[in-house]
């Protein structure tokens, strides 16, 4: 019994834990509401209050990412990908910049004005302003 229970957590553990996702943004961009940031991660809205925003991503196949897509896009990672490549041979756009770690993303988000971002919540600063949360 013991030999499972130990299998058991330890499974567990190896599972992605998030608090909720959270949608960050530079202090200048105030709160958002879900039509609006759907519209900004699809390149359908580039300003937001008088800021131009710059949204970004963590790079494609990365657990919070998926999380995002599906919790506030209602789109998967594959999706979202043919939707902006299909856009971006069109002309109408590019996609959100793609940042390596959820570290590059806090420093991006803080220093870029109209930066907006996703986080896991227990990893958003006190400082940071969240500005749309699920």
């Amino acid at each position: 019994m013991r030999p499972a229970w130990l299998l058991l957590n330890l499974a567990l553990m190896a599972l992605p834990s998030w608090a909720g996702v959270v949608v960050v943004a530079h202090a200048n961009v105030h709160k958002l509401d879900m039509p609006t940031l759907q519209r900004i991660y699809t390149g359908k809205v580039i300003e937001v209050g008088g800021v131009s925003v710059a949204p970004v991503n963590l790079q494609a196949g990365q657990p919070l990412r998926q999380k995002f897509l599906s919790d506030y896009l209602q789109q998967t990672d594959d999706a979202y990908v043919a939707y902006w490549t299909v856009r971006r041979y069109v002309g109408k756009g590019a996609p959100p910049r793609e940042l390596s770690s959820v570290a590059d993303v806090i420093s991006y988000v803080q220093s870029t004005p109209g930066a907006i971002a996703y986080l896991d919540e227990a990893d958003v600063p006190v400082s940071m302003n969240v500005v749309l949360r699920k």
